[in-house]
């Protein structure tokens, strides 16, 4: 006999989270066609290549925002378990992109070091800065949001990185405006392109181990079978225990519970899903009573992935 329960609670923070990521891709939006410009005008890669994360910003804040939206719809006959994969997937996209931008940023780089360009350093210094008071206030709406959420998390990486590119642009500016060494401009545009590098794995090895099915963060199979076997009266034995994630925010758990052959099925079974709710932070679970137990399945298909 199985059942299930489900955790609603996940929703209540889709709205603000929404919420938040729609404010700052339109602030980053705007100001991304401002520093761009500004860029071309003043001849600086450090600008450009920050309008470019700029714009992944813009893509990866709209992208989220339509996720979440997404996520909100409720579960039909194709999508039992609904839409919060979506945002998992989005996440996933965004760290690619962030490749390919950092990608074009160090080819240019490089591009620059061979035949130095002149540089208009008073236009980068005032672009830049304004760029730094976007970043930080596109930085504290999202802060605003739930941390939890991966794709949240991953758009608060973005404007990270673009904080610091917008930084990095000040001073390059400076540099070049006290001493004319334009070099510096590529210099810490490499810099830029590191740590949107750095961000973007993060994201990519977070958001495809919840696509491939992985367990959630720090679940240990074997304490979780005899935290249940200790703590549920009539309960002697658990196996075929899979979990994995549908979001950040939603971890799933089935297992096969052996119990003795007297016990109350329905108690038994509410025990054991308010254990893992209370205990191990599954809302949802599928358990399976027996009352012998079941063969042993080779080791290899007991692994979660």
């Amino acid at each position: 006999m199985g059942g299930q329960s489900h955790g609603h609670g996940h929703h209540h923070h889709h709205a603000t989270n929404a919420t938040a990521l729609g404010r700052a891709a339109i602030l980053t939006g705007v100001f991304m066609v401002a520093e761009l410009v500004g860029g071309v005008v003043s001849g600086s890669l450090a600008l450009v290549a920050d309008a470019g994360h700029m714009l992944t910003d813009f893509a990866a804040l709209s992208m989220a925002w339509l996720a979440l939206r997404i996520a909100r719809k409720p579960a039909d006959e194709r999508r039992t378990y609904g839409f919060d994969r979506v945002s998992v997937l989005a996440a996933f996209v965004n760290g690619l992109a962030l490749f390919l931008v950092a990608g074009w940023i160090l080819f240019e780089a490089a591009d620059r070091f061979v035949a130095p360009e002149p540089v208009m350093g008073n236009l980068m210094l005032a672009v830049a800065i304004i760029g730094l008071l976007v970043n930080v206030a596109a930085f504290r709406i999202l802060t605003r949001g739930d941390r939890e959420n991966l794709n949240l998390r991953a758009a608060l990486l973005h404007v990270m990185g673009d904080l610091l590119g917008s930084v990095a642009a000040i001073v390059a500016a400076v540099i070049i405006l006290l001493t004319g060494w334009t070099p510096i401009d590529p210099i810490l545009s490499v810099l830029v392109a590191l740590l949107i590098l750095r961000s973007a794995w993060a994201i990519i090895r977070e958001s495809a181990h919840i696509l491939l099915e992985g367990a959630p963060v720090g679940f240990d199979r074997d304490a979780l079978s005899h935290d249940l076997v200790k703590n549920i009266p009539n309960v002697s034995g658990i196996s075929h225990v899979h979990a994995w994630s549908i979001s950040q925010e939603r971890p799933v758990v089935t297992l096969v519970a052996t119990i003795e052959p007297d016990s109350d099925r329905e108690t038994v079974s509410r025990n054991i899903k308010n254990r893992l709710s209370e205990e191990h932070g599954f809302n949802h679970a599928t358990v399976e009573l027996t009352t012998s137990s079941p063969e042993r399945l080779p080791d290899r298909c007991l692994d979660p992935i």
